[in-house]
């Protein structure tokens, strides 16, 4: 090998293990976006992203991936950041990111959804339904998207909808370090409580982390989108309660389950949850309840204009910072919460 090729080929091997990490931000997360990029030092990268009349999405990345570690952040929910666009935009928006990605020779792609959108729909509850989480696992994979990182998945089994690397993230160390500093709690007697038996597992772990009790309450659905609370197994005489979910959406559970828990004897109603979606209609069912002190959620999902003061939000951007730099760094995940990011 001559001189010449052999300094041609030291400068590919240079070239192949010079990585660099670039952090683009969808419609839907673009503050959050901002967050994550601050908080690893970097400038996020650039993307015009925009909808022409009829409602196709158009993205087009205004400086070179290529060769790159992309990492596209992107939570598949209704509100963006001063942009009113659905659930189904953003993920299509997302898919458009990624082909583009693709298409301008990324070397690996990685979809950051804070928020996986239709994750509720993971099994077939009756004839002829889809699975439509498997079928957004699938999109994903065909479109080019190497490896996933999301937080706090609605059903664990969705993990398994993919062929690919999806890293579980949680936002449960943020929330119990938020009870655990609230000065009004201090020296209150605290019960975690389940708004049904399937958050079971997850208001014990809550529960533990916090040396307070559990309940665990029961609910049917006459009809969709509505909620009757039936059973509250546990006590919560005389102590503060801490309402604990996933999500929450028109707020139909947290509502109906905050007033049973009152009527129980519990003297006062927290609330928690990684993903505020606050669908229609739930600032105003918030707005006529009086049995929720405080609702603490985060930044997953953009709070939209006329939430309720008592709503608080959280940032979850050093989590998701902390995750992307050990994915780009080939280290462990879950050694950022210390092998505590389990599903429940």
């Amino acid at each position: 090998m001559t001189t010449e090729a052999a300094e041609r080929v030291d400068t590919h091997v240079e070239r192949e293990y010079a990585r660099r990490m670039m952090v683009f931000a969808g419609r839907s997360s673009l503050a959050l976006g901002q967050d994550i990029a601050d908080r690893l030092g970097l400038d996020p990268g650039e993307v015009l992203l925009k909808s022409f009349a009829n409602g196709e999405i158009y993205a087009r990345f205004g400086e070179s991936v290529r060769g790159a570690d992309v990492f596209l952040i992107q939570s598949t929910c209704s509100i963006a950041n001063g942009h009113v666009q659905s659930c189904n935009d953003s993920l299509v928006e997302l898919l458009i990111m990624v082909n583009a990605a693709k298409l301008a020779s990324a070397r690996r792609i990685t979809a950051v959804l804070p928020w996986y959108g239709y994750s509720r729909q993971d099994k077939k509850s009756a004839p002829r339904e889809p699975i439509t989480a498997k079928m957004i696992a699938d999109m994903l994979q065909t479109v080019g998207v190497d490896r996933v990182l999301t937080m706090d998945l609605h059903a664990g089994q969705v993990q398994g909808f993919f062929n690919i690397p999806v890293d579980h993230m949680t936002a449960v160390p943020i929330l119990v370090q938020y009870f655990r500093d609230a000065p009004e709690l201090r020296d209150r007697p605290i019960v975690v409580v389940s708004p049904d038996a399937g958050r079971a597992k997850l208001a014990t772990h809550f529960a533990e982390k916090l040396g307070a009790q559990v309940a665990v309450l029961t609910k049917q659905r006459p009809e969709h989108s509505q909620v009757e609370m039936t059973m509250l197994i546990g006590d919560v005489v005389g102590k503060t309660a801490i309402m604990i979910d996933d999500m929450i959406d028109t707020a139909g559970t947290l509502v109906e389950g905050a007033k049973k828990v009152r009527e129980m004897g519990a003297t006062e109603v927290y609330c928690a949850a990684t993903h505020g979606l606050f669908s229609d209609p739930a600032f105003e069912r918030l707005a006529k309840c009086d049995d929720i002190k405080r609702i603490v959620v985060t930044d997953t999902v953009p709070l939209r204009s006329g939430a309720p003061s008592l709503i608080t939000q959280l940032p979850s951007g050093q989590v998701l910072a902390d995750c992307i730099r050990n994915v780009f760094n080939d280290e462990s995940v879950s050694e950022v919460f210390e092998g505590d990011n389990q599903l429940f």
